[in-house]
Order: C-alpha cells, then structure tokens, then sequence
C-alpha cells in the first residue's frame, strides 16, 4: 500500500514504534516499510515527491482505512494504550460482529484493529476458512442487524472519565457523546479554557453549535468578532476561518456532526477531533 504523506519520518516512526513494522528502504522523501507476517508493507513518499504524476503529487492520504485483523484484541488494544499510541476510537462492538478500535497517524492516516467476535456455529459442513471472516460482514447486517436494533435500549447514558480528556496548550476537551462513546450522529464535548488562552485559527467542514456556561469567549469568525456570555449560544457555519480567545476564565459546551475535521492555515490535509471521534 502507497500512502502519500507531508511528513514521511513522522509516519515512518509512528508505523516502527506502534506497529512493528521495519525500513526495507528509504531516501530522502520517500520510504519502504515490511513486516515479517502477512500484514501489507507499506510505502510511504512525500507530498510532491515527482515520481508521482503531476495530477497526484499534492494529493495526500486521506478518507481511507488501514485495518489489520488481529486476534486478541483487547490485549492489542491495552498495550497500544499503555505505550501511548494515539487511539483515537476506543475498543467497540458493532451489531454485526465486528470488534474494533483505532489509531490515527501524525499525518491522518487512520489505522484500524479489527476482530470477529464471536459467531454462532455454522451448519455442518457450510464452516468457512478462517481467513475468509471478513467477508461474511454483509450478511450479519443485511439479515441480523434489523432483529438486533430492536434490542438495542432507548437511551444511552454517557459519564465522561479521565480517558475523554485531551489537554491541549490552549484549552482542555472532554469528550461526551461521540461515536465511540454510543452517538451513531452527533458528537459533544466541554471546552474550558483559562483567562487569556487563545486557540489557532482553524476551519472546520461542520457546523459547531457553543452554548457558553461560565465566563466568556470573544469568536473570531470570517473577520467578525462577537464575545459571548455565559448563557448564549452561538452557531458556528463550516469552512469558515474562527479563532477562540478567553478574555476570562470560561467553559463551553460544542455540538457538531460526528463527522467533523479540521484543517489548519499554512498547513496539508485535515485533522480529526479526537474529543468528537
């Protein structure tokens, strides 16, 4: 698999020290890792590298998956977490059978733990080899997943807990509802930031609803400056350019799409929220 990156020695030490995976080769730009199983290598060049057509060469890695299929996976999941990888979706089960969580890479790229939990016992003689599992994922949810969902409880009670804080040196995230935490739609979180802190300017592709609960923040948006009080919420349109600024000591509440990225002036491809994923 050929990934374009802006930082080839960030995804190249990421791919090392979270994954195992080893150089075969490398040069300025551009870089070839493998492993000794059967998990694909993988090669990793700069945005603009010229090997690559011109129509390509500013493309980066972006909206894909990088799954792996694993047995044990709460062990994987554990030692990933207690050597500091980034995990960006915690452990999950999904209806149909699939048991997951993810990493996502300096540059974005997403990589994904995947194992099958446990099936029903196949009719004798019908029982598949063992590495053709993942492709029986469209039957459990075209013939399951409705009786499943019946089942499922009305209401989901989120309490955040140490693991749902992101600190950042503007401000400190807590993640409520998000879809690793049982949102399928809508991803919430706090905000609280310290009198004086300043966040970056930022574009986000969501709209971003921020009811402020305590003290107040000044909102730069597309030019236009507006402070908001504790008790008014504002309503934040997407692809625009905003900035945060706490004049004083405040906390907010955010709402948006749990689909929602950022992207940086003056710098290459999006971000995940990792408070929102």
């Amino acid at each position: 698999m050929s990934l374009t990156v802006a930082d080839v020695a960030a995804s190249r030490e990421f791919f090392h020290t979270h994954l195992g995976y080893q150089v075969a080769m490398a040069a300025d730009g551009f870089a070839s890792l493998t492993r000794g199983d059967a998990a694909a290598d993988i090669v990793l060049l700069q945005c603009g590298n010229e090997v690559l057509p011109p129509e390509q060469r500013d493309q980066q890695a972006a909206g894909l998956i990088f799954a792996l299929t694993v047995t044990g996976i709460e062990a994987e999941e554990r030692r990933l977490r207690e050597a500091g990888a980034p995990i960006t979706m915690p452990l999950r089960e999904e209806p149909w059978g699939e048991r997951l969580f993810q990493l996502t890479d300096p540059n974005g790229v997403v990589v994904q733990f995947v194992e099958w939990a446990a099936q029903e016992e196949p009719a004798q003689g019908d029982e598949p080899a063992q590495n053709e599992a993942p492709a029986q994922l469209e039957e459990p949810v075209q013939s399951e997943e409705p009786v499943q969902s019946e089942e499922q409880p009305a209401m989901h009670v989120i309490t955040p807990t140490a693991e749902n804080v992101t600190e950042s040196p503007n401000a400190r995230m807590t993640g409520l509802a998000a879809p690793s935490r049982g949102s399928e739609q809508l991803s919430t979180w706090t905000v609280a930031m310290e009198a004086g802190q300043t966040g970056p300017e930022h574009v986000i592709n969501r709209e971003q609803v921020w009811t402020v609960t305590a003290g107040a923040l000044d909102v730069t948006c597309d030019g236009r400056t507006e402070k908001i009080s504790a008790g008014q919420t504002l309503v934040l349109p997407p692809d625009v350019l905003r900035q945060v600024h706490a004049p004083e000591a405040a906390e907010a509440h955010v709402a948006m799409r749990a689909d929602g990225v950022a992207s940086v002036p003056g710098t290459e491809g999006t971000r995940v929220l990792p408070w929102a994923q």
